[in-house]
Parts: structure tokens; C-alpha cells; sequence
């Protein structure tokens, strides 16, 4: 018994020891945003003297002409809103039709998207570029008139491709524990394929539904390899990473800046994961557990 209790408290002393070691990072951020460049560099793990310096430094970076960081915050979240929309419409409606209509064929497509989760990005990056550039060559035209390079539907386009491996596997995973009685009596009372995906079987799939908004979001708004290859530097539309990038040059770094806007980057993704922590967990569980 004493062996038992003795082992319970190593485990919550390990527990919080591994809390404190993967806090520390967003404390020191906190601790940081609020002092000047030569604060930080002077003494980084003191306690600043005023959090009002974070307001000031938070008003300089959203004033600031050259980082344009209201229209880089409106181009992240136009970027991130719809490739959400995308990737978990296409990837529901993939994984429904993989599991409902199971054959050889349905079979290796879903082998096909399981595999393209283990590639690196960093295989495809110049192959993507290529094949952007490529393409955006034989679309643009006066009859269509977009490019996939630095514009809002190639980059969209870009992660809604990405993002489908993992999403259509964990969709897969929950689909396979949803009853198919439910989808064939909402076709006896006149349901077609669509009317029963859209109005039964989506409204079950809430839990992993948020739980792969989050995830991508997540890996969305703080992607900035991506955006580089495809946005660049300099153009009309920047996510917050890349004007993030945009305070460190090659011979001066404006810590100050760059910590306090990562740390604005960093809040609506919190806020957003603090109130749809139970959704996550449940979804993750779950899709899991089905797979």
C-alpha cells in the first residue's frame, strides 16, 4: 500500500514538473512582451517592470505601415476560415463515401490518404511550387483570370489538399460507428444521398467536426513555410507569421516586436481551444478508438 501511494506522488511530482517545463516557454513570452528590445536582451527571465509596456508594444505593431499587421490579421483569418470550411467539407464527405461504399477501390484510396500523412512537407515543396507555377500558366487567361501564386485560392487550395490525409482518416474512424440504420431510414422518409449526409449524419459527427477544426486551425494560423512558398515576401496578402518574420532582419532583431506579436497570434487560438477543449478530447477519443 505504502509502495502504491509512494508511486501515485512520484507520478504527480513527474506530472507537475512536465507542467512547468511546457509553460515555461509561454511564460517567458509573456514575461518578455513586456519590455523593451534592450530589456530583453539585457535580462530575459527578470520580471518586467510595467505590463503596460505590452500595451504600448501591441499598439506599435498594429500601427506599424511596413509589417501592415490589421491586414495581415484579416488575411490570415480569410485563409484559415475558408481552408477550414474546405478541408472539413471535402474530407466528411470523402470518409462517408469511403466507409458507406466499401470496395477494393475505396479500400486503396483510403490506404493512398493514410500514407500521404508520413511524407514530409519538405519532399514536396519544390515539386509544389513547380507544379503551382505550372498550372497557374495554363489557368490564367482571360476566360478564368486567377493564379494559384500569390493569391487567396491557390494558397486555400494548397491546404485544402494537405489537410485531408488526417482528416479523412479520423472522419473514417468516427463514420464507422455511426449506424447505417439511421441513414437508411432517413431515406425511406424521402432523404436523398446528399439531404442525408447534410441533415443526419453531419450533425453526428460535431465532436471529431471540431476536433479537426481545431487541429488544422491550429497549424493554419501559425504555418509560415507555406505561405512563404506560395504568398512570398512583400505581397498584398501576408499572414501574421510572415509579418511576424518581417521584424528580425539580417542584422537587427526587434525582440520586443516579434515576441509581442507572437504572442497576439498566439490568443485566438487559446481562446478558441479553451472553450472547445471537451469537443477535442471526445473527438480525438473517439475517432481513435473507431479506427
Amino acid at each position: 500500500m505504502k509502495n502504491q501511494k509512494l508511486g501515485l506522488l512520484l507520478l504527480e511530482i513527474f506530472g507537475v514538473v512536465l507542467f512547468l517545463l511546457f509553460l515555461s516557454p509561454i511564460f517567458l513570452l509573456v514575461i518578455n512582451s513586456a519590455k523593451s528590445s534592450a530589456e530583453i536582451l539585457a535580462s530575459p527571465l527578470s520580471w518586467p517592470a510595467s505590463f503596460g509596456q505590452l500595451w504600448t508594444n501591441a499598439v506599435t505593431i498594429w500601427n506599424n505601415p511596413s509589417i501592415k499587421y490589421p491586414s495581415s490579421f484579416f488575411a490570415s483569418t480569410i485563409i484559415t476560415v475558408i481552408s477550414l470550411v474546405t478541408i472539413t467539407l471535402f474530407s466528411a464527405l470523402a470518409a462517408w463515401g469511403l466507409v458507406r461504399y466499401r470496395s477494393k477501390l475505396s479500400t486503396v484510396v483510403f490506404f493512398i490518404f493514410v500514407a500521404s500523412m508520413v511524407i514530409p512537407f519538405q519532399v514536396v515543396m519544390y515539386p509544389l511550387v513547380t507544379w503551382f507555377k505550372i498550372l497557374s500558366d495554363a489557368i490564367t487567361n482571360p476566360l478564368f483570370g486567377v493564379s494559384l501564386l500569390r493569391t487567396y485560392p491557390g494558397i486555400i487550395f494548397a491546404y485544402t489538399g494537405f489537410g485531408m490525409s488526417l482528416s479523412v482518416f479520423m472522419f473514417h474512424g468516427f463514420i464507422k460507428g455511426v449506424p447505417l440504420e439511421i441513414e437508411e431510414a432517413a431515406e425511406l422518409d424521402g432523404c436523398n444521398k446528399m439531404q442525408t449526409f447534410f441533415y443526419v449524419v453531419l450533425p453526428i459527427l460535431k465532436p471529431i467536426y471540431v476536433t479537426i477544426l481545431i487541429l488544422n486551425g491550429i497549424w493554419i494560423w501559425n504555418d509560415f513555410l507555406l505561405p512563404l512558398l506560395l504568398l512570398g515576401k512583400g505581397n498584398a496578402i501576408q499572414t501574421l507569421p510572415i509579418a511576424v518574420s518581417n521584424f528580425a532582419g539580417s542584422f537587427t532583431k526587434q525582440w520586443d516586436m516579434i515576441l509581442t506579436s507572437t504572442l497576439l497570434i498566439m490568443l485566438p487560438v487559446i481562446i478558441l481551444f479553451l472553450i472547445a477543449q471537451k469537443h477535442i478530447m471526445k473527438g480525438m477519443v473517439d475517432g481513435a478508438i473507431k479506427s
